[in-house]
């Protein structure tokens, strides 16, 4: 059997009294694209750093690419490719010089103006980073992150800055690097985009893994859908599990057609709020039953 990814096992972080990461399980096939969503401070940060080596566990077992990346060598890091938070905008050297030099760093590169083009920086190649714009600068970021063809990627929010065709480039270049078979780790706060992107995705709340399906299983998860329409010259609305059943009861009272029927289905923000506000109320209550006992 083909070895994951990356597998971990009870994994913990803490930053003195702070519990960042707290038991968290996790394994990650290989090929997969995979979505780490989670508001700011659950602890994604401090969970994608400890899997690329950057940062120290406190405890718990971790292996990416069937290493442990806290004392991996140094061959491992050439399988795996990082984004880094930002390209800085002191950097000398122009995006295609800066392309040209991290692919020299690897065996088998991607060509310098296949990945330009990728990410819609052709027109940019000759230009320094002082004189990009954020958005141009995050793609350079992508850029340098998949120049050498890695194993496993991750990516910490690559589309932030980026407008909606930039964005949908994006998307087609990750497709075309799980179609080659690497294996992607996302962060992001574009929803829509773990929506279209990701095989699975894992949802993180106060350093737990609070949910891990597919997008469509999270989505099954919220199951009522809700059904609006004109009646007497009033809106009326209603939520339901099963609504082919409501409006065949809505056919059966209503001469010709419902007015302004609309029937919306949970999307995967709906859950993901959903999850987020249930972690925040047991965390809460939670505490308040220790205060009690205290």
């Amino acid at each position: 059997m083909t070895e994951p990814a990356i597998s971990v096992s009870g994994l913990h972080k803490h930053y003195g009294d702070l519990l960042a990461v707290d038991g968290l399980d996790l394994e990650i096939p290989r090929g997969e694209v995979f979505a780490l969503l989670g508001p700011n401070g659950a602890g994604k940060s401090t969970t994608v750093e400890i899997l690329e080596g950057f940062r120290r566990r406190t405890s718990g077992e971790v292996r990416v690419l069937g290493e442990d990346p806290q004392h991996a060598p140094k061959a491992w890091r050439g399988r795996v490719g990082v984004m880094l938070q930002g390209t800085s905008e002191r950097g000398m050297l122009t995006a295609r010089e800066s392309l040209q030099y991290a692919a020299r760093l690897h065996p088998d590169p991607r060509g310098v103006d296949e990945i330009l083009d990728a990410v819609g920086l052709t027109e940019k190649a000759g230009s320094k980073p002082a004189t990009l714009s954020g958005g141009q600068r995050r793609r350079l970021d992508v850029a340098l992150a998949l120049i050498g063809r890695p194993e496993l990627v991750f990516l910490d929010e690559p589309t932030t800055g980026f407008d909606p065709e930039a964005r949908r480039q994006f998307w087609t270049l990750i497709e075309s690097v799980r179609a080659d078979g690497t294996t992607v780790v996302l962060t992001t706060h574009y929803l829509d985009e773990a929506d279209h992107l990701a095989d699975r995705i894992g949802i993180i709340a106060r350093g737990r893994m609070v949910a891990l399906d597919t997008p469509a299983g999270l989505r099954a998860r919220a199951a009522d859908a809700r059904v609006s329409w004109t009646e007497g010259g009033e809106t009326r609305a209603e939520e339901t599990a099963t609504p082919t059943a409501l409006l065949r009861t809505l056919l059966a009272r209503t001469e010709g057609e419902i007015e302004h029927l609309e029937v919306t289905h949970p999307s995967l923000e709906d859950v993901y709020l959903r999850l987020i506000g249930e972690a925040a109320r047991d965390a809460a209550g939670a505490g308040a039953t220790e205060e009690a006992a205290a």
